[in-house]
């Protein structure tokens, strides 16, 4: 609040970084008073620094910086999503940190049942934890489902997305969570690489033989979500199959190939968002994809 009265309606534009877990709230904040607000990529602003050959990393040093950037690059304005949506993202990821230290806890608990003098106390303590988490996810889940059920749209959805094989509520939860918030203009290129899910090449000077890698620079959450059914498809989905497949053929290791199932089905989850249309691997997987493998 004090921020935005001293801020008061005298500044062209807002910039801030898309990094940490308070600039989307804070974005929302400014939003709400009527600023105009940009939120850019932390890893473009960091470029922008690096050529204007800045060594210092102070509070003012990056004020200065990401006003200079916002005059120079002139970054299109944020729009804020809904409150249902904001929500759902919110739940979504504590379902992920739930679920991350669920895992956590059963591996534990493998380690404290393989040794014969674990005492039978720790045992039933790590299974106690584990039964309060799945609680916990459980009661989480049905948050989500409630907030998703709010709206008709966001119920067929959710319905749209499951039609895919590997794709659960669970993955069609933190799916949702996540791309609900995004801008429906974006194209599927972008989404990919909004999700640290695109390919960077890295061929300069000595380095021309150097294969192509996942940038891993964007959302960790969306990553999480689409590597499961990633791997369920290529085991039970024919078109998936067929695709991962001819990539290993192609010379692929099984990791990249499975990265591109990945890719496809963002893109596949983000057609049913923008166009409503339930998931279809025969149009995803296609024979023309098959032959750009």
């Amino acid at each position: 609040l004090a921020l935005i009265k001293k801020l008061g309606q005298q500044v062209a534009c807002v910039v801030l970084e898309a990094t940490g877990i308070y600039y989307l709230d804070l974005a929302v904040a400014l939003h709400r008073a009527g600023l105009p607000v940009a939120v850019i990529n932390p890893r473009s602003f960091h470029h922008f620094a690096n050529l204007k050959l800045s060594n210092s990393k102070t509070d003012a040093v990056d004020a200065a910086l990401l006003a200079e950037y916002g005059e120079c690059m002139k970054p299109g304005l944020w729009q804020a999503p809904d409150e249902v949506l904001m929500g759902l993202r919110d739940i979504g990821r504590q379902i992920n940190r739930l679920t991350a230290t669920r895992t956590q806890a059963k591996n534990r608990l493998h380690a404290l049942r393989s040794k014969s003098s674990t005492l039978a106390l720790l045992i039933e303590d790590e299974c106690d934890g584990i039964e309060r988490l799945d609680q916990r996810i459980e009661k989480l889940t049905k948050a989500a489902i409630e907030l998703i059920n709010q709206q008709p749209h966001h119920k067929q959805h959710l319905a749209n997305i499951t039609q895919a094989k590997g794709i659960g509520q669970a993955s069609a939860i933190a799916m949702l969570a996540e791309l609900s918030v995004l801008p429906r203009g974006l194209k599927s290129s972008q989404v990919s690489r909004y999700a640290g899910l695109d390919v960077r090449l890295c061929q300069s000077g000595s380095s021309v033989n150097r294969p192509g890698r996942l940038s891993k620079a964007g959302n960790a959450y969306l990553r999480s979500a689409f590597y499961m059914p990633a791997l369920s498809a290529v085991r039970h989905d024919p078109n998936a199959k067929a695709f991962y497949d001819a990539l290993q053929k192609r010379g692929k290791k099984k990791i990249q190939a499975l990265c591109a199932v990945m890719r496809k089905y963002l893109t596949g989850v983000w057609a049913c968002l923008k166009l409503g249309v339930p998931f279809d691997s025969s149009e995803l997987f296609s024979n023309e994809h098959l032959k750009n493998a």
